[in-house]
């Protein structure tokens, strides 16, 4: 397999910084394409179980989840980071890494199992035990290929991990649904984590087949973990800040509304989280390779405002109009109660997607210190908020998120764009073309809807119709979608022909 990173070529540092836009072209368009891939395949899962699963089902999952994910905040201790942002990194260092890796995860997979019976004290839900319990063994599965992944993400070999993505969300799917057919129950969405996490593991150490060296001292790795502790710090806080609503919705609101909350955010999340991640990826191993060339380090992270926004502000946008139609189609009428809900977090996702690029400035930058009180600050925000919006329900949750999440935006970008390359009139000018294309389009679809209705689903196709055709027709015209669009057609056409030739030869 051409995308697998072989053995000789995992410690190779020289040329990074070269012909860095064709390899972001490269490593953008297998990492879209796998997300496409993922995402129409979490959209068949989504679907087939919201007709076999209750929110209640969703909602005690949701509960282990805040649990698991918070120790996924400490899974890897930013040693991911701080092998891709590394100037240059050694075999020693890297298999150190490896076992301080391998050490963390299993004491946490631990500290999960032990807190099974207080979750479940917790909730007051006794089903909360056996779930905790099995999901702790997937966590400690899932672990054992953060440096392998790493390795991968230096080295932009996106195709690979394309591949490692799509294969685990097909195995997952088809796990979940599987087991809900047979009547499981809640237990259908804990068998598909153990799948994901078996399978991507698997499937990382076959695309990267490096096996590491015993654990050894005096290997350099001090700063190393400097800069990963303040990256796990960043991950903690922020992790708690983004979940403390399903902490709070779930203790004091119950199932039933964290199940159609966590569906909301779910739904909200999963196109946008498919864009920003994929090009956050590639970005991160080529900004890196650009912090001593300010001029090109300018270019780059503009370019990657303008992509992330030409993809993601679309969507939030047509999520804000189109919220009934979504949810009628995707999930059914007995999830109407999600509309409100994703409504106000999608208009959240216009500028959240765009925004959250900052973290690879400071990161590529070095300054992971700074990236950590940054993640304090707008914990403490987010957190306040959410307790203000409790007493109004789910809505007034989402909705306290919503106010926070602007309020913070420009005094965010000012503090974590000081003294960097990137400036905050830089990040406005890259991010404004793509909310001047979706605005448009919002009027036309909505003028659709005005004249047949909101209910109905011809009327959601043409409404859609017009939005897409509206905001695809104004990105047209735009320079840097074209000469994007040009490169992406240069590679898709040079895979075609290796593609030929490789079947002349056989």
């Amino acid at each position: 397999m051409a995308a697998r990173l072989l053995p000789d070529q995992v410690f190779v540092s020289e040329g990074r910084s070269q012909d860095l836009r064709a390899k972001s072209i490269r490593g953008g368009l297998a990492s879209l394409s796998a997300q496409a891939g993922v995402l129409g395949l979490q959209m068949v899962g989504v679907v087939v179980l919201a007709r076999l699963l209750s929110p209640g089902d969703y909602g005690l999952v949701a509960m282990v989840a805040v649990v698991v994910g918070f120790a996924s905040m400490f899974r890897d201790a930013g040693l991911t980071y701080a092998t891709i942002q590394r100037e240059s990194i050694t075999r020693e260092q890297v298999s150190t890494l490896f076992w301080i890796n391998i050490a963390v995860v299993a004491a946490l997979g631990l500290c999960i199992f032990a807190s099974a019976p207080l979750l479940a004290a917790f909730y007051h839900r006794n089903q909360l035990t056996g779930m905790t319990i099995v999901l702790a063994g997937a966590f400690v599965v899932n672990g054992l290929s953060i440096q392998h992944d790493a390795l991968l993400r230096r080295h932009m070999r996106f195709g690979a991990l394309a591949i490692e993505q799509v294969i685990a969300q097909a195995f997952t799917v088809g796990a979940m649904i599987t087991a809900a057919f047979m009547g499981l129950g809640y237990w259908a969405l804990v068998v598909g984590s153990c799948v994901s996490a078996l399978t991507t593991t698997l499937m990382s150490f076959y695309l990267c087949p490096w096996v590491p060296d015993k654990f050894r001292r005096g290997t350099g790795v001090r700063g190393m973990l400097r800069f990963g502790g303040d990256v796990m710090g960043f991950n903690l806080v922020n992790y708690f800040s983004r979940n403390a609503d399903n902490i709070l919705i779930g203790r004091f609101i119950g199932a039933e509304g964290l199940g159609l909350y966590s569906r909301a955010y779910t739904i909200f999340l999963m196109p946008l989280t498919q864009i920003r991640g994929p090009l956050a990826d590639v970005a991160m191993p080529a900004l890196s390779a650009l912090r001593e060339q300010p001029e090109r380090y300018r270019r780059y992270y503009a370019h990657l405002v303008d992509s992330v926004s030409t993809l993601s502000v679309p969507l939030a946008m047509y999520t804000l109009v189109e919220a009934d139609f979504l949810i009628h189609l995707l999930l059914g009428p007995k999830w109407i109660g999600v509309v409100p809900v994703l409504r106000i977090l999608a208009l959240i996702g216009l500028v959240s997607e765009t925004a959250g690029t900052r973290g690879a400035v400071l990161l590529s930058q070095g300054l992971s210190r700074r990236h950590f009180k940054w993640g304090v600050i707008n914990a403490v925000v987010l957190v306040c908020a959410f307790v203000t919006g409790l007493p109004f329900g789910i809505v007034g949750v989402a909705a306290a998120y919503a106010v926070a999440s602007y309020v913070v935006l420009l005094p965010s970008l000012y503090y974590c764009f000081a003294g960097t390359p990137v400036s905050v009139s830089l990040f406005l000018r890259a991010l404004m073309p793509s909310l001047l294309c979706a605005a448009p389009a919002a009027l036309g679809a909505l003028a659709v809807t005005s004249q047949l209705g909101t209910s109905g689903l011809w009327a959601g196709i043409a409404s859609s119709t017009v939005f897409f055709a509206i905001y695809g027709a104004l990105t047209a015209t735009r320079r840097p979608v074209r000469d994007d669009v040009s490169l992406v057609m240069v590679e898709l056409r040079s895979r075609v022909r290796a593609t030929q030739k490789d079947g002349d030869v056989g």
